[in-house]
C-alpha cells in the first residue's frame, strides 16, 4: 500500500483527489489542509509520496517542500499552475528536491477530473519507485540558496561568457553534436550535466526535456543562469554554436537540419504519433539524417517512459557515442535504463560524471 499524503488548502480540490483515488486501491491518501498541518503529520503518517500544492496562504508549498526534505524526505509531486511564475516556482521546486510536478486544471476544475486524474495517478505511482537520496538532496538545497546570495564564482563565471559586443562564437567542426533527453528529475539531472561545462566546451548540446510549452522557457533562463554556457530556448531556427546549449520548446518536438553547410535546430509541431514531447527519439533520428552520426554524442538522463532509447540504440550501431545516467544516480531508471538494456548505452555514468565524460569524448582534458 502507498501511504499519499495530500497537501491543499482548497476543500474542492482535496474532495476531487479522494475522488481520483477512491478507485486507486493500492493508494492510501491522507489529507492535510496546510504546509503546517503537513508537517505535523509526517512522522505518524509516513508518507512514501506527497502531492504539495504550491500556493498555499500563511506558508507557501516551496516553504513546506524545503521543511519536508529535511524533516523526513520522501518523493513529492507538486501541484503547479500553468502560468509563467507557476514554472519558475516549479522549476525551484525541483531544485529544492521535488521528484515531478502535475500542472493543476483551471476552471471547473470537475469537469477536467478525467483527464487530470489519471496523469496524477501516475505521477504518484511512479514517484513512490523514484530514488531519493537525502544527500543528494542536501547539497542541492545548499547550492540552490548559495545561488541566491552573492557568489563572485557565479560573477566570475559570467564574466567568461561572450559580451553582445564580441566577434560572434565560430560553429563547432562539421556535425559534432550533442544530444541530451530527460524527463521526471530532468532539471536537477541538467543542473548537474551543464554545470561543470566551461564556457568554450567545443559542441553545441541540444536538449530535449519533457515538459509543456510555458516551463521551458524559464528552465533555459535558470540553466542560463547557472552555467557558463550561453542556454537558450529555441522558439525559431537558429544555428548551433560551440559553448551554447539550446533547450526545445515544450509541447513540441526538436529537428536538426542542415542549412548553408551548417547545423541548424528548429522547433516542429509534436508528432502525434509519439508519446512524449519534446521528442528525443525524433530529435536523435533528425541529427542523423543531417549529421555524420560518428560525429554525435547521445545522453540520456532521468525519465519514465523508454523515449530516447530506440534512437539513441541505433545511434551507437552507427558509430556515435552514447552515455545512460546510472540507475544509482537517476531519479527515475526509465528512459536510461532501456537505453541499457537495448545495449545501446556506451557508458553508464552517475549523474555528476556525465560532464567529465562529455569532456573526455569531445578531447578536452
Amino acid at each position: 500500500m502507498i501511504r499519499l499524503l495530500a497537501v491543499d488548502d482548497s476543500a474542492l480540490m482535496r474532495r476531487l483527489l479522494a475522488q481520483v483515488f477512491d478507485g486507486t486501491p493500492e493508494v492510501s491518501v491522507t489529507f492535510a489542509r496546510s504546509g503546517a498541518e503537513a508537517l505535523a503529520l509526517l512522522d505518524e503518517v509516513k508518507p512514501d509520496v506527497i502531492t504539495l500544492d504550491i500556493n498555499m496562504p500563511e506558508m507557501n508549498g516551496l516553504a513546506c517542500l524545503d521543511r519536508i526534505m529535511v524533516q523526513r524526505p520522501c518523493p513529492v509531486v507538486m501541484f503547479s499552475m500553468l502560468t509563467d511564475s507557476g514554472a519558475k516556482e516549479t522549476l525551484e521546486a525541483l531544485a529544492l528536491g521535488a521528484v515531478d510536478y502535475v500542472l493543476k486544471p483551471g476552471g471547473a476544475v470537475s469537469l477536467k477530473l478525467d483527464e487530470f486524474g489519471p496523469i496524477l495517478v501516475e505521477k504518484v505511482l511512479t514517484a513512490s519507485k523514484a530514488r531519493l537520496r537525502g544527500s543528494d538532496r542536501l547539497s542541492e538545497r545548499v547550492r540552490l540558496r548559495a545561488r541566491a546570495a552573492p557568489d563572485p564564482l557565479r560573477k566570475a563565471r559570467a564574466a567568461r561568457k561572450p559580451s553582445p559586443d564580441a566577434a560572434p562564437v565560430t560553429g563547432a567542426p562539421p556535425g559534432q553534436l550533442v544530444l541530451v533527453g530527460s524527463s521526471t528529475g530532468g532539471p536537477p539531472a541538467l543542473d548537474a550535466m551543464l554545470e561543470p561545462l566551461p564556457a568554450d566546451f567545443p559542441w553545441p548540446i541540444v536538449i530535449a526535456q519533457h515538459m509543456p510549452a510555458s516551463f521551458t522557457g524559464a528552465l533555459a533562463d535558470r540553466l542560463d543562469r547557472i552555467c557558463a554556457l550561453d542556454v537558450v530556448e529555441v522558439t525559431r531556427p537558429v544555428p548551433l554554436r560551440a559553448g551554447s546549449a539550446y533547450v526545445a520548446h515544450g509541447d513540441a518536438d526538436i529537428l536538426i537540419s542542415r542549412r548553408r553547410g551548417e547545423l541548424v535546430a528548429l522547433s516542429a509541431p509534436s508528432d502525434s504519433n509519439l508519446n512524449w514531447h519534446p521528442s528525443v527519439d525524433r530529435m536523435v533520428d533528425s541529427a542523423m539524417r543531417a549529421a555524420d552520426p560518428a560525429s554525435l554524442i547521445g545522453v540520456l538522463m532521468t525519465g519514465m517512459g523508454y523515449d530516447g532509447a530506440a534512437a539513441m540504440t541505433r545511434l551507437r550501431a552507427e558509430g556515435g557515442r552514447t552515455i545512460a545516467e546510472s540507475e544509482e544516480s537517476a531519479v527515475v531508471w526509465g528512459m536510461p535504463g532501456e537505453l541499457v538494456r537495448a545495449g545501446g548505452a556506451e557508458f553508464v555514468v552517475d549523474v555528476q560524471d556525465i560532464a567529465p565524460t562529455l569532456l573526455r569524448l569531445a578531447g578536452r582534458p
